[in-house]
């Protein structure tokens, strides 16, 4: 009797320990609305950064990040048909945050930045 005990504490233990061990993350959104394709597409974000190649108009792409340090997100991309090279700084990030960001690229270099993120727990 006291191993199935034994056995059932150690079982709720482990499973309430893999319960509360989620990695924190942030969903990111890129989308295209510059209407024309988009190259080069790089986020950089505290700690790290990603991209790539290519975004066609009205497209999207999508990544996820863990932030290990706080800072700013910045946006650098190249606009297909005139080589011209655009960067826009975001929202700042902190360790620990979840939640999605949406950046919206828009035209003539602009670019909204739609976070819903929550602090660290």
């Amino acid at each position: 009797m006291k191993t199935s005990r034994a056995r059932a504490f150690w079982l709720i233990l482990l499973l309430a320990f893999a319960a509360g061990c989620r990695s924190a993350h942030i969903d990111i959104t890129v989308e295209n609305r510059t209407g024309s394709p988009i190259e080069l597409v790089e986020v950089d974000y505290p700690s790290a950064s990603f991209g790539t190649d290519t975004i066609a108009p009205g497209a999207n792409y999508r990544y996820r990040i863990q932030v290990r340090l706080s800072g700013p997100v910045k946006v650098t991309y190249t606009e297909s048909a005139t080589h011209k090279v655009r960067q826009m700084t975001g929202p700042e990030l902190s360790e620990g945050q979840t939640g999605r960001l949406d950046i919206v690229l828009l035209p003539d270099g602009k670019a909204e930045f739609q976070p819903q993120l929550v602090p660290r727990q």
